[in-house]
């Protein structure tokens, strides 16, 4: 990924809890930074939207208020529509809505999302047959 140098002016207030808060994670204040803003200008025009590390140590796009992931909404959406896939969900339509429109910014990275869960479900589905076959 290509990195452009910038500078800001920060508060003391915020400098502080920037440094607590990537002592507190484990991470490095630019890298913290760079998760941040991107996130928030990603959840800015869609406010529905939020940002969660997943067991896998991803952070992905969820709609807030749930544990759906966008990548989970999409596919349901694109097989039966979106008041279908809000019934299938048990989610308000506008929830599913604003999933489609955040995919819709950001199609690229929630496809590349759906590729990495299906290359894990297979992963995880050819361990679990190899355990199986080694119980026999």
């Amino acid at each position: 990924m290509h990195t452009v140098q910038r500078s800001f002016r920060l508060s003391q207030t915020t400098c502080d809890l920037l440094d607590a808060r990537a002592r507190a994670v484990n991470e490095s204040r630019n890298s913290l930074v760079e998760r941040l803003l991107a996130e928030a200008l990603r959840t800015e025009p869609h406010p529905l939207i939020t940002f969660r590390m997943g067991a896998a140590g991803r952070r992905e796009p969820l709609l807030i208020g749930t544990r759906i992931l966008v990548r989970q909404v999409m596919p349901i959406v694109r097989a039966d529509g979106l008041d279908r896939a809000a019934q299938t969900l048990d989610l308000p339509a506008r929830l599913v809505q604003a999933a489609v429109a955040y995919y819709a910014d950001f199609q690229d990275e929630v496809d590349a999302d759906i590729a990495w869960a299906a290359e894990m479900e297979a992963l995880e589905r050819a361990r679990w047959e190899r355990q199986q076959a080694a119980y026999a």
